[in-house]
């Protein structure tokens, strides 16, 4: 009998941005769901990202980010993603978004844009969802 896969999740702080509660509500909130969580730390570069994700098999990189790089650096990680040939991990982000920038994130290649203030029962329901039709 073979034991489901727990989904597992990289919580990233990319670039300069040094506040991290956001972060660290959500990683608590998708443990206490049963996932595994992985949390890089703060003020880290988009290949560092990508090779703990990598080294790390994970299922979903989460980008939280306050300080307005999101044009820049979740485009930057799709990038470096498909060119080491990992397709597979997908890319989440929460923080401080506009609205109006979200479909360019999502053409870059981010799944999914929680905005500030989002449930985490929401983003729970819906890696659990997306996960499963994997």
């Amino acid at each position: 009998m073979s034991e489901k896969k727990r989904i597992r999740v990289l919580i990233a702080k990319v670039g300069l941005d040094g506040h991290d509660v956001g972060a660290r509500v959500i990683a608590r909130g998708l443990l206490d769901a049963g996932m595994e969580v992985i949390y890089t730390g703060l003020r880290r570069r988009p290949d560092q990202v990508v090779r703990a994700a990598i080294e790390e098999d994970v299922d979903w990189i989460g980008v939280s980010i306050l300080s307005g790089a999101h044009g820049t650096l979740l485009p930057q990680l799709r990038k470096l993603l498909d060119e080491q040939g990992a397709h597979d991990i997908r890319i989440m982000a929460g923080g401080v978004i506009p609205q109006e920038d979200i479909p360019v994130l999502k053409s870059a290649g981010v799944d999914r844009v929680f905005l500030s203030g989002t449930p985490i029962s929401e983003v729970v329901d819906y890696l659990m969802q997306e996960t499963a039709h994997a």
